[in-house]
């Protein structure tokens, strides 16, 4: 009879849950390298040019040192090598970035996920604080060094107005903490997907790290937003049906 693979994942002989396998660097850059191909089906030829154009400059420096012909070839081997690979991996870097961006555009929620790979100190929620339930335009918030920064997805012509509910909000309850609007789309005047993630970076420091703690506590009491109830439906006041439960 032959034997089964045991899966990474099931349960051991002590009942415990096994933890999942840790995947290695180079599993990643195989992965990232699978999106970005299916997105982009030139950036396998980008790659392998900017390696083998690196190559070929080192190798042209290499040829005008004046050193025997051994070490022309050592240098080649190791300065050319680590710096084609590098120029590779920025390029496949960049690709995959973009391959994300386009994977993810037009979907709800699409600027939350963009917003995740900010750094310095930022928080943003997860879920938005503000929601057009008709057109599903969302206002998310993010809390850093620089102050209260509010992002909008949606027509700049939607989502004016619910960004300035939630400025106003923001401003009763923290009167004096600078509040920034970033409307992202493609439109006229608003931040492309990609941009915005840098656009909040570059924003500058006005509050102390204490500060900011403070602040983030305050907007806790505004809580997020709400999904609306139809109307005569109070789950406050809803009660079981008992005779449902007794199976009559």
């Amino acid at each position: 009879m032959a034997r089964t693979k045991p899966d990474a994942d099931a349960p051991d002989a002590t009942g415990k849950q096994k933890k999942p396998r840790k995947q290695r660097w180079y599993h990643q850059v195989w992965a990232a390298y699978q999106m970005t191909r299916k997105q982009d089906p030139s950036a396998t030829w980008l790659i392998l040019g900017v390696f083998v154009g690196i190559l070929a400059v080192v190798g042209v420096i290499v040829l005008l040192l004046d050193v025997p012909t051994g070490f022309k070839i050592l240098y080649w081997v190791v300065l050319g090598i680590p710096f084609a690979l590098l120029g590779a991996m920025f390029t496949l870097t960049r690709k995959a970035e973009k391959a994300a961006y386009t994977q993810i555009a037009g979907q709800p929620g699409a600027a939350r996920a963009a917003l995740g790979t900010v750094r310095g100190g930022w928080e943003f929620g997860d879920e938005p604080i503000a929601i057009n339930p008709r057109t599903q335009d969302f206002v998310f918030r993010g809390v850093g060094r620089p102050g209260v920064v509010l992002v909008s997805e949606g027509p700049s012509h939607r989502v004016q107005r619910l960004l300035d509910d939630e400025r106003r909000k923001v401003a009763r309850i923290l009167p004096n903490v600078p509040i920034t609007l970033i409307q992202v789309g493609d439109e006229a005047g608003q931040t492309p997907l990609p941009k915005v993630a840098r656009q909040v970076q570059k924003l500058k420091r006005k509050l102390t790290r204490p500060e900011t703690d403070q602040v983030k506590k305050r907007l806790k009491s505004l809580g997020g937003a709400r999904l609306p109830i139809p109307k005569g439906v109070d789950p406050m006041k809803a009660r079981p049906d008992r005779k449902g439960m007794r199976g009559r």
